[in-house]
Order: structure tokens, then C-alpha cells, then sequence
């Protein structure tokens, strides 16, 4: 074996090996990084539009937070006691088999390529936003942005994560400064008086219920990523110390993050302006910097989309290595290269995310994504019921407070979510489902094919 060194790190290349080098401030930015996106942006005013009232506006995002808190602690025991790349796959495969295990890394793997390919296209067409003479080069830029981060990413884990950490940074600091434009310079009028908090409130229980859940379901969206963290445990120098420190602190950011900017929106916007607004905060950032307001909240979102793309794509390349190495995928999946990056499984990932560019099938994954992500959530919620009853000897460094209520709570959220997934949208649930068809003929695939050929 080839001993490589790099900056600050010692490593051997060989194959399933990852490098221990990343700590709470890598984990808190790829939470930050890879959660907050262009949905506080927009969902603001679909919040508003249900109750156009302060307090439950705020107290909403205060929930969807709480609650995404709690399915971060529970996925911190899971994450703690088994730590290994692969996130949701692993947990999945200790707890139900193979075969669940499988099943939940193919759809967690497309997701996280889908993703990135989705987050590419918008940033394409931000950027035309500003330089129109590229208006016929969306889907280039999309595949030269994934290309790119393939680059910075095959150049190792300690460039790619400081990049991360980096990337994360500006974009919280970017949405402070919009805060802070928006109490400054903003109206100073009556927007957050009571009289402006005391909107009448749908007029019978069911509607408020209603209003509630279409709120709830908007800003829960929003906070898809808070797990982050937990596909990079292996890489970690001390996950047992790290993990819950990076989980807590990376939500309890965004949770931060989300609260000032609905603050702000709600000091800048009267609340009936706000209800009715598809884009937030480019309406407030227009009101206070006048026609350049567009290209500023343009700009903000180019710098929020790029961490974010970066995220996705070393969570995705995690996937394949993790299953490679359990001979549930090719075994190339496993070849790590001489900056600690999976190499092939960031090949294959980014391939992948460029055929979607391509063919503008991505839009139909992400379409499904919202069934496989509730499902995922469902199995791995459940994980910590089944492995605490099968394996109570098991190494727990961090146990989710609040046993059995916590991870119960965040359960019965996804299978809510996926029975809503189904009813809001049966045709995609459908599509969904019958993928789960062929799962069985790839997985029996691999077992007898390839699993001989790995060992």
C-alpha cells in the first residue's frame, strides 16, 4: 500500500478507507449548507397566506423547527452507534435486512443525485438572471456547476469540507445582512403592531386544522437537510463527541436563521402584502433597495445554492461506497483516492446528476422524491424502536432524549407526510411505488452476481 500525506493529514489509500478528519464545524456547515435553501425565500408567504397572523407565522416555523430537532436527535443515537458513511442506508440495513437496506440506499442515492441536479438548473437560471446573454445556456451551466464540484470534491475531503465550511459561512452571513437591511432600512411602519397581528383566523376548526397542516407540510420542506451530518460519521475524528454537538447546533442555526428572516420580512412587508407574495423576500428587498432589489435577492440565491450543491454531492458519492462495501453495489464504489474522496462513487453520482441535466428527467425524480424521502424517514424513525429491542448491549454514546416520545413523535410526522404524499399526489406516489418493483430483480442482482465477485 501507498502511504500518501497531505496537509495536516496522514492517510493510507486503499479501498473502503475514508480519512477521520472532520469535526463539529464540518458538521454544523453541511447542516447549514445543505438545509437552507431557496424555500425561505418563497414559503414565508405561503405561511402567511393561511393565517396572515405574527404570532402563529412564527410559532409555526418554531414547530416545523422543534420537530426536525427531534428527528435529528433521534437519528444522532442511530448515527453514534453505527458510525459509518452511508447515513440512512446503514441504519436501514442493521435494523431490516439487506434487502430494506438496499432499497433505501437505491432511493436515498437517487435522491441525492436528483437533487443536485435540480439545485444546478436553478442556479442556471439565476444566473441568466443577471447575464442574460447565457438565457440559452441553462442547462451548460447546470453541467459545468455539478462538473466543478466533481473537480474540488475528487481533490479530497479536507479541500471539499473546508470549502463547505466556507461556502456555508457566506451564505449565513448572507441572509444576516438581509435581516439586518431589513430592520434598518426597511418600513418602519405599523407592519408588526398588533393590530397587524390580530387577523381574523380561518372560521371554523377544520379550516384552521387545514391551515395548520398546508403550513406545517410548506415549512417542513424547508428544513430537509438537518440530517446531514449523519453520512459522514466514518470521516469524523470523534463522532461520538461531535455528531450530537454538529446535529444540535447545525438545526438549532438554521432554526435561528429561519426565525430572524420571517422576522425581518414581517417588520419590512404589511402582513397582506406578505400573504400574497410569491417571493418574499425579493418583494421586501424591493421595497428597501428599489429596482436593484431583484438582483440583490438574485445574487442571494446564487450564494445559497452553491454550498447547498456541494453538500449533495458528498452526501451523494457516501451512498454507493457504503453499499459497495457491504457488496450491495459494485466494489469500485469502495476505491477511495489520495485526498480521501470515493472517487468512483463521486463518478458515478455526478453522472448520473448530468444524465438528469441532460434528458430533464430530474424534474420526475424530484417529482417522486417527496414519497421516498417520508418512506425513508419512516423505516430509519423505526430503526430506533427495533434496534433498541434487538440490541440493547449495543454501544449508545448519545441516546435520543426523550425515549420512547421523541423518536415516536417524528415517526408518526413521516407516516403522516407519506400518507399526505400519497393523497396530494397518488400518480407520483404510484410511479413511486412501482420503481419498488424492480428493487428486488437489482437486488437479487447483486447478491448473486456481484457480492462473488466482491468477496
Amino acid at each position: 500500500m501507498e502511504s500518501v500525506k497531505l496537509p495536516e493529514v496522514q492517510g493510507t489509500v486503499q479501498k473502503g478507507k475514508l480519512f477521520r478528519i472532520l469535526g463539529v464545524g464540518f458538521g454544523i456547515a453541511v447542516i447549514v449548507g445543505g438545509t437552507i435553501g431557496a424555500g425561505i425565500l418563497r414559503m414565508p408567504g405561503v405561511v402567511a397566506s393561511q393565517f396572515e397572523n405574527t404570532w402563529l407565522i412564527l410559532l409555526i416555523w418554531t414547530l416545523a423547527g422543534a420537530y426536525s430537532l427531534l428527528g435529528a436527535l433521534s437519528l444522532t443515537e442511530l448515527g453514534t452507534m453505527l458510525p459509518q458513511a452511508g447515513g440512512f442506508y446503514v441504519y436501514a440495513r442493521r435494523a431490516f435486512g439487506e434487502y430494506v437496506g438496499f432499497v433505501v440506499g437505491c432511493a436515498d442515492w437517487f435522491n441525492n443525485c436528483a437533487a443536485p441536479a435540480y439545485v444546478s438548473i436553478i442556479f442556471g437560471e439565476y444566473l441568466i438572471k443577471l447575464v442574460p446573454a447565457f438565457s440559452s445556456y441553462v442547462k451548460a451551466i447546470a453541467i459545468l456547476m455539478l462538473l466543478g464540484f466533481a473537480l474540488l470534491q475528487w481533490m479530497g475531503i479536507q479541500l471539499s469540507s473546508r470549502a463547505q465550511e466556507l461556502t456555508s459561512l457566506v451564505k449565513a452571513l448572507s441572509f444576516l445582512v438581509l435581516v439586518a437591511a431589513c430592520f434598518f432600512f426597511g418600513a418602519k411602519d405599523d407592519a408588526m403592531s398588533p393590530a397587524s397581528s390580530a387577523s381574523p383566523l380561518p372560521s371554523t376548526p377544520t379550516a384552521f386544522f387545514l391551515a395548520v397542516v398546508i403550513a406545517l407540510q410548506a415549512v417542513i420542506v424547508t428544513y430537509d437537510g438537518y440530517h446531514s451530518a449523519i453520512y459522514f460519521t466514518e470521516e469524523d475524528r470523534d463522532p461520538a463527541y461531535n455528531l450530537p454537538r454538529a446535529m444540535i447546533g447545525g438545526v438549532l442555526s438554521v432554526i435561528a436563521i429561519y426565525l430572524l428572516v420571517n422576522l425581518a420580512l414581517l417588520h419590512t412587508l404589511p402582513l397582506p402584502q406578505l400573504a400574497a407574495s410569491k417571493l418574499a423576500a425579493a418583494d421586501a428587498a424591493q421595497r428597501i433597495f428599489g429596482v436593484q432589489g431583484e438582483r440583490w435577492i438574485t445574487v442571494l440565491g446564487l450564494v445559497t445554492l452553491l454550498p447547498l450543491m456541494n453538500a449533495l454531492l458528498l452526501i451523494a458519492s457516501r451512498i454507493p461506497f457504503a453499499m459497495g462495501r457491504d457488496q450491495l453495489f459494485f466494489s469500485k464504489a469502495t476505491l477511495v483516492n489520495a485526498g480521501g474522496t470515493p472517487g468512483v462513487a463521486l463518478i458515478a453520482s455526478v453522472l448520473l446528476a448530468v444524465a438528469l441535466v441532460a434528458s430533464g428527467t430530474f424534474e420526475k425524480l424530484v417529482a417522486l422524491s417527496a414519497f421516498f424521502v417520508a418512506a425513508i424517514n419512516c423505516v430509519c424513525f423505526a430503526a430506533v424502536f427495533v434496534l433498541r429491542r434487538r440490541e440493547p448491549d449495543l454501544t449508545r454514546p448519545f441516546k435520543v432524549w426523550g425515549y420512547p416520545m421523541t423518536p415516536l413523535i417524528v415517526l408518526a410526522g413521516s407516516i403522516a407526510f407519506l400518507a399526505g404524499a400519497v393523497w396530494v399526489d397518488t400518480t407520483n406516489s404510484l410511479y413511486a411505488l412501482s420503481l419498488l418493483l424492480f428493487s428486488y430483480p437489482a437486488y437479487r442482482f447483486f447478491r448473486r452476481f456481484v457480492s462473488p465477485l466482491n468477496s
